[in-house]
């Protein structure tokens, strides 16, 4: 009951009526919000393809967009998760499909075929475009708000887009590989780079050659490593492929994704 003082009594104790009304609110604001999923199907140059689209419904209006590139593995849960992740921070997020509709392998010799067919050609960049190309037509971004991310293989596809002129404000690539940028590159991306300081497949000289690039290019990098870890450190289930040299190691999984918002919070000033 209420009484004329401006409080709320209940049990003999009172509380503030605009208190009471707007914790009221915030839990119908919790109620209604819904982060809505559902897979997008496209094609790129013949090849039928099926992403997923992630965005809470409860945000108003465009927001900032970003285009999440999967590991070697393919579109899996792992990065369907990280799409929804993105969206529950207010996002519009699109996992693209690489390797063609329900194209998944927990397999290393079979991951190793599927992502050997980009590295080093015009379909990496190609490949990507198309996938964020279904991002911007969901109508939901913001002009000049995207941002690319990726894991391990997508890491280095994020990379590449960048390079090609996409319209991407900023890339964050986990544990990828570094790509030199080709002289005459585009650089208006910024790339911030997350890396796994044990990661033994990424050799010193690749960092080097990567840093030199971006240096001669007039680029805006961040390079950050994370002590002990090494590569995938970022998912869960990488031990479970039994792998030398990948594992999931969670300080250094929640200290890049705390990074990565840091970035976009620079990015797109939120």
């Amino acid at each position: 009951m209420s009484g004329r003082d401006g409080y709320a009594s209940r049990g003999g104790m009172k509380f503030p009526i605009l208190s009471v009304v707007a914790g009221l609110c915030v839990l119908a604001a919790n109620v209604e919000a819904k982060i809505v999923t559902k897979a997008v199907a496209y094609e790129h140059n013949g090849v039928k393809l099926e992403g997923w689209l992630a965005y809470d419904d409860a945000v108003q209006g465009k927001r900032p967009g970003v285009l999440v590139i999967h590991e070697w593995w393919g579109l899996n849960d792992y990065v369907r998760g990280r799409a929804e992740a993105l969206a529950r921070l207010g996002y519009v997020a699109f996992a693209l499909d690489m390797y063609g509709a329900g194209v998944v392998t927990a397999d290393a010799k079979k991951a190793s075929e599927l992502s050997g067919q980009f590295y080093g050609k015009p379909l990496m960049a190609e490949r990507a475009r198309a996938g964020l190309d279904q991002l911007l037509a969901t109508g939901m971004v913001a002009e000049g708000k995207v941002a690319a991310i990726g894991f391990c293989f997508g890491g280095s596809t994020s990379q590449v887009l960048a390079y090609s002129g996409a319209p991407l404000a900023g890339i964050v690539s986990f544990h990828g590989s570094p790509v030199p940028a080709p002289a005459g590159a585009a650089n208006k991306a910024k790339i911030l780079m997350l890396h796994g300081a044990a990661d033994f497949f990424i050799k010193p000289e690749e960092i080097t050659a990567f840093e030199k690039s971006m240096n001669e290019g007039g680029f805006d990098w961040q390079w950050i490593s994370y002590s002990g870890a090494v590569h995938a450190f970022s998912n869960p289930d990488a031990d479970k492929f039994g792998i030398k040299g990948v594992a999931y190691q969670k300080a250094a999984a929640q200290r890049s994704w705390m990074h990565m918002q840091v970035f976009f919070a620079e990015l797109f000033g939120r």
